[in-house]
């Protein structure tokens, strides 16, 4: 009796787990197309007023959420897929998050109409850089060790 209950329980999380992948899966295409969409608004807002070097700058920002939106949604097929969940894509989605504000926050500086000495933060950038050498060192790490996993599982004699 303990038993069939464990056995519909597990049935029940199961089905439960895959409606929430599919919510999620449906969630992030939804969350690309309106980025993609405020992407295409800023590149024409970009060329309306003339300014293509800051609306360029702007809409490479826009794109690293797409960046960060596709590493997802690739980590999501590959779960549905195989069950497996890669911790090397929160590694890339922090380390695209760190490129975005190396490369957004000097814009926002630059356009603020303010002197640029008081709002440069030179702690603030040198913290953001040592971070993305921290999370760069680890995704190597990660990285090397997930391949030196696969090539011993393919050079075993079991295969």
């Amino acid at each position: 009796m303990i038993a069939t209950f464990e056995d519909r329980l597990l049935t029940v999380l199961r089905a439960f787990n895959h409606l929430l992948h599919a919510f999620l899966a449906i969630a992030l295409v939804l969350a690309s197309l309106m980025v993609l969409w405020e992407f295409s608004v800023a590149v024409v807002h970009a060329v309306e007023i003339n300014n293509l070097a800051h609306g360029f700058l702007q809409s490479l920002g826009t794109l690293f959420i797409v960046w960060t939106l596709s590493s997802l949604i690739s980590a999501e097929i590959n779960y549905v897929q195989t069950g497996v969940f890669h911790v090397v894509v929160f590694i890339e989605v922090a380390m695209i998050t760190l490129l975005r504000q190396l490369i957004v926050e000097p814009v926002r500086t630059a356009t603020a109409g303010q002197n640029v000495e008081q709002l440069f933060n030179p702690w603030h950038y040198g913290l953001l850089l040592a971070s993305l050498l921290v999370i760069g060192i680890l995704h190597k790490l990660v990285t090397s060790s997930e391949k030196k996993a696969l090539d011993q599982e393919c050079s075993s004699p079991g295969l």
